[in-house]
């Protein structure tokens, strides 16, 4: 993980708590945890990126469960017994339910890793798409300016050759008259330099 992730871990157990984070700091990298109970985490999760519940009895995780859910938010959830496990798969498809054994703290990590990881992934593909619709913006402008890059040029040239031809005849225009063409001319080689560039 190359940025830092944020975990909530949401349990009424401390040992529970305890065993992930202590867990997970063995790994190369350790995200940042918040601790919160059950009982007194209030449904936000704003700038969490994985939610993990401990296990608690199911009048307590289904209100966690279905506020998570509603806010999309990645989220493992352990429990010890297979009827729960079921009860949560069948209710909430996106959530991650793992069943208590001897080494859960392992499996545990090993997904919850993952699923930070494919976020990760996840952010940077929308990054990555982000970025080559500003390039596709900018290679569209470039096109259409090369493409009527020819179309001024003749305008220019049209511009340039009429103030040459009226300022080739002194006597003909008034002083004023011929400093306005002077700019005409003098504006319309700058415009004609700019074009070049492109």
């Amino acid at each position: 993980m190359s940025q830092c992730m944020n975990i909530l871990i949401i349990a009424d157990h401390p040992d529970f708590s305890r065993t992930v984070v202590s867990r997970w700091q063995t790994e190369r990298m350790v995200p940042a945890f918040t601790v919160v109970s059950a009982t007194v985490w209030r449904g936000t999760a704003n700038g969490i990126d994985l939610a993990i519940l401990g296990p608690e009895p199911i009048t307590r995780l289904l209100p966690v469960l279905e506020a998570l859910d509603a806010s999309g938010t990645a989220t493992l959830c352990l429990v010890n017994e297979s009827a729960v496990m079921q009860t949560l798969r069948g209710k909430f498809p996106r959530v991650l339910v793992l069943r208590g054994h001897e080494g859960w703290p392992d499996a545990m990590v090993l997904i919850g890793t993952e699923v930070l990881r494919r976020l990760q992934a996840h952010a940077r593909a929308r990054s990555a798409e982000d970025a080559a619709a500003v390039a596709q913006r900018y290679a569209t402008l470039g096109r259409y300016m090369l493409e009527m890059r020819h179309t001024l040029n003749n305008v220019l040239t049209s511009v340039l050759g009429n103030a040459e031809l009226l300022l080739r005849e002194p006597g003909a225009l008034s002083a004023e008259v011929r400093d306005q063409i002077d700019t005409i001319h003098s504006m319309a080689m700058r415009m004609h330099q700019v074009l070049q560039r492109f």
